[in-house]
């Protein structure tokens, strides 16, 4: 928990990510296998072992006590003054198995010794969309009609008080936030599961249905939303560098030896 002391508002953690973890990985007996399946996971034709390090790097999180090595904050502060460092002929020589292993060893251990020095602030979120929000709206009858109320009132209408199915995505848009779910576009895992149910319900066909009708359907796409979550729960989580002063920063954060 080196990294992760500190604040956390949910469902944001502030993480002090100080190579502390970096080297625990480092040194663990899996820390070889892990890197070898992330060798094989670059797919860089002509690139050099530096590119691939780099690319390495980007691959760890802070499960591993890595801060976004994409950030341009990591990269100028950390990533490159260590590949400079760490340098010479060797990172730009050709790409081996083994040659990547032992070189890429030495800069972590490197960025290691950086971020003991200048911590990196990260804001690491972590959503897990497994139905139970749409549930809890679906078993408040009241809250429920309330909010398919507003939405049915803004949902536009022909001459006959009749709505386009077409707006079942705007509608589902709309209940989103009371229903523990992200907006269509948001995540792309999610995004999936809502086509599926907007194909089965044919949400594009353009067909006019009546109010009741039409909140049947959303309530029928909610439904079919939640159950396929309570199968197949949808885990998503970001990291972002605090871009402030680190040492700022860092005096606001305790590390883990003083918790």
């Amino acid at each position: 928990m080196g990294m992760a002391a500190g604040l956390k508002r949910d469902p944001i953690v502030i993480l002090r990510i100080d190579g502390e973890d970096l080297m625990e990985f480092i040194g663990r007996p899996s820390f070889e296998s892990e890197m070898v399946s992330i060798y094989f996971q670059i797919e860089m034709p002509n690139a050099s072992l530096r590119d691939y390090i780099i690319e390495a790097l980007k691959k760890l999180d802070f499960n591993q006590g890595m801060p976004p090595a994409a950030d341009p904050l990591v990269m100028s502060n950390v990533v490159e003054p260590v590949l400079r460092s760490c340098g010479g002929h060797s990172l730009n020589a050709p790409v081996s198995q083994e040659a990547f292993l032992v070189e890429f060893k030495k800069v972590a251990e490197a960025v290691a010794r950086r971020l003991k020095e200048q911590p990196v602030i990260v804001a690491h979120s972590e959503n897990n969309f497994d139905g139970s929000g749409i549930k809890r709206l679906m078993s408040n009858k009241f809250e429920l009609d309330k909010i398919t109320g507003e939405v049915l009132r803004a949902v536009p209408k022909d001459k006959h008080g009749k709505m386009s199915k077409e707006y079942l995505r705007v509608a589902l848009d709309a209940v989103a936030s009371s229903a523990g779910i992200p907006p269509y576009g948001a995540i792309p895992e999610m995004d999936k599961v809502y086509n599926d149910v907007f194909q089965m319900v044919s949400a594009d066909d353009g067909q006019l249905v009546k109010e009741d009708e039409f909140k049947k359907l959303l309530l029928e796409i909610l439904g079919s939303i939640m159950l396929q979550l309570e199968g197949n729960s949808i885990s998503v989580s970001s990291n972002s560098v605090v871009h402030e002063p680190l040492a700022a920063a860092s005096s606001l954060l305790p590390s883990a030896s003083e918790m």
